[in-house]
């Protein structure tokens, strides 16, 4: 529970039908073995008490008593365990028998969830057994001498922790126009289980998957799909044990089907917190009146073992990320192609360094001009060589113009920089500062009088992760008339430019799999040996580890401390806690020192949800104070 995590399951045990017995012994075991692992709430299928195949037998009263024989029994024997379960049992209630999720705690039974929509069709006839519950329904039930409230708004809410709000709703429910757990989710419900029994054909898993990952999102809360399986009848239908766990849309674990057992993930209800805050949209205030009922669980460790990927921005899987990057390079073309036809721009002027962001804004740039039907001699790529200017770089950057079509110039700078040295009095062995943000200054002016000259709007090339760092020269290539990189962090620049050389072949791709071979370097200081001197991850930090701090921080709102956990386990045998803390303490005090520079940026296409526009995605005053999260750095 520490940092929001809360360890669940979903589980499916082996059953027989209508042997209260012998489901109660499966499940208990479950119990115990989910207890073992640290989970806080575990879910069991629909009627998994009797198995939800038994048809008329649940007509009978000796199947009823039996099942709620064995679910005091559960609830006794787990006493010792601080574990929310939820288990399916058939309830009687002033004379109509209720399909319900039990909810127990530390021995007591802390009350029952009925189904509000009961299927009448070709594969089920519950029907025929089971009422609905209408959604007002409130009964008192007594089960084992106590009495328990059958309620289908009802939320379970631990009182020190109040994130940590658990609800349910029954197979069925999830599958109609306006499922239950939408109106339980505004009601404060972060976490919501559904125990289902749902046969299994042919296609149905992938609709299935999607249906939990949609509802996830949809209420902004964790998803538990607590699926039958091994035991209930096949006389006409077969049961998978399909176990899911999503949380806001994305799927965090899944069971193989058609195999008992565990389906264990941790969801970060902290997380859902700051999301529901952070959308507006997402209101509480017409939501329905719901029962609350509190539960005592100590606050303990948990072990993740949820996915934690080293490059949140970077989709994991390479079919998906293929998609993406031709996705994310459309809506840069599209947004650079909008703002040329609308400006009626006769040139746009890159400056190429022979680097990666340049790369990229010439990619997209070229990619605009092609949608616009437009001649690629329009693009003017400009190389303007200096003191730190490698022949490598150079000759990529007139290889790559010329490789596109584009007009190539090449502006050699160094005699103008050394006249303004002179003229503001700057010694030129002195490396500082001015030295380096001089030359980008004069690369800048280059370009806009470039634009002006030509009629045309400089192309901005900076990215995300330099904006997050301010590692961009103020009124230097942090200015531009349009920039296209602006929400892609520098992970996903390496990406998109990998696809790019293996979309493109030839030539292009050689020499832009030699841009992704280089070092990243503003190349400000003169080299050594005719080799880059100035490598930026060696000034600021890998960008692998400054991108996952900027994702967590940034979209989440978390706090260094949590990033810090979530690091370590992401990158465990790829840097150690002292080189994470010491990056993460710097990512901090450089993103809140360098607002300044965000404050004021040219406009850009938004294509990710993290960017760092001030017009709407991130507003901040420059002179905010991180003295609050700088201690929880340095106490790391």
């Amino acid at each position: 529970m520490r940092d929001g995590f809360i360890k669940v399951a979903a589980a499916t045990p082996e059953i027989h039908v209508a042997d209260c017995v012998f489901n109660a012994d499966n499940i208990l075991a479950l119990c115990r073995e989910a207890n073992e692992q640290g989970v806080q709430a575990v879910g069991f299928p629909e009627l998994s008490l009797t198995g939800y195949t038994c048809s008329d037998l649940f007509l009978h009263n000796t199947l009823l008593e039996g099942a709620k024989q064995q679910l005091v029994r559960i609830a006794q024997e787990t006493a010792e365990m601080d574990m929310l379960i939820l288990v399916g049992v058939p309830i009687v209630a002033r004379g109509s028998l209720y399909n319900c999720a039990a909810v127990l705690h530390k021995g007591s039974i802390l009350g029952l969830i009925p189904k509000r929509n009961i299927p009448n069709y070709t594969e089920f006839y519950e029907m025929r057994h089971f009422t609905e519950a209408s959604a007002d329904l409130c009964e008192e039930v007594e089960i084992g001498g106590e009495w328990v409230s059958l309620c289908p708004r009802t939320v379970f809410t631990c009182k020190d922790m109040p994130a940590f709000c658990v609800a349910a709703e029954i197979c069925e429910d999830l599958w109609v126009a306006n499922p239950p757990s939408s109106e339980l989710a505004q009601a404060g419900a972060t976490i919501i289980f559904n125990l289902s029994a749902s046969d299994e054909v042919i296609g149905k898993a992938a609709y299935r998957r999607n249906l939990v990952k949609m509802q996830s999102g949809r209420g902004l809360c964790g998803y538990l799909y607590c699926d039958a399986g091994q035991g209930e009848s096949t006389t006409d239908l077969v049961f998978a044990a399909h176990n899911l766990i999503a949380e806001n849309g994305s799927l965090l674990a899944e069971s193989p089907r058609f195999r008992t057992g565990l389906t264990i993930s941790e969801i970060d209800v902290d997380r859902l917190t700051h999301e529901r805050r952070r959308q507006n949209t997402f209101r509480t205030d017409s939501c329905c009146d719901v029962c609350e009922v509190e539960f005592d669980m100590a606050i303990r460790e948990n072990t993740l073992t949820r996915p934690i990927p080293m490059t949140p921005f970077v989709p994991s899987d390479k079919e998906d990320l293929a998609e993406r990057c031709e996705e994310i390079l459309a809506l840069q073309a599209t947004g650079l192609a909008t703002r040329i036809r609308h400006t009626h721009a006769k040139t746009c002027v890159v400056g190429l360094s022979g680097g990666l962001d340049s790369a990229l804004a010439l990619i997209v740039t070229v990619h605009a001009m092609d949608m616009l039907g437009r001649d690629r001699k329009d693009i003017i790529a400009i190389t303007m060589p200096c003191f730190g200017t490698t022949s490598r770089t150079k000759n990529n950057a007139l290889t790559l113009a010329d490789a596109y079509g584009t007009t190539c110039r090449t502006v050699e700078i160094g005699a103008a920089v050394t006249q303004h040295f002179a003229d503001i009095g700057h010694d030129m062995e002195d490396h500082s500062v001015t030295f380096e943000n001089g030359q980008a200054r004069e690369r800048t002016q280059v370009l806009m009088d470039v634009a002006n000259k030509t009629g045309g709007m400089v192309i901005g090339t900076g990215d995300l992760s330099e904006l997050a760092l301010g590692w961009a020269t103020y009124n230097g290539d942090h200015m531009s008339m349009y920039g296209v990189n602006g929400s892609i962090p520098k992970t996903l620049v390496r990406y998109l430019t990998a696809y790019e050389a293996e979309r493109a072949g030839g030539e292009t791709g050689r020499v832009l799999r030699d841009v992704l071979a280089t070092p990243v370097s503003p190349e400000l200081l003169p080299p050594k040996d005719g080799e880059i001197s100035q490598k930026t991850e060696e000034l600021v930090g890998p960008y692998e580890l400054h991108d996952f701090y900027l994702y967590y921080f940034v979209r989440f709102g978390m706090e260094p401390k949590k990033i810090y956990r979530l690091a370590k386990q992401a990158f465990a045998g790829t840097y150690d806690d002292e080189t994470i803390k010491k990056w993460l303490t710097i990512f901090v005090r450089r993103f809140f020192i360098q607002q300044f520079k965000r404050s004021c940026l040219p406009d850009g296409p938004k294509v990710g949800t993290v960017t760092l526009s001030p017009r709407g995605d991130w507003r901040m005053p420059s002179d905010a104070v991180s003295a609050l999260w700088m201690a929880q750095c340095e106490a790391l």
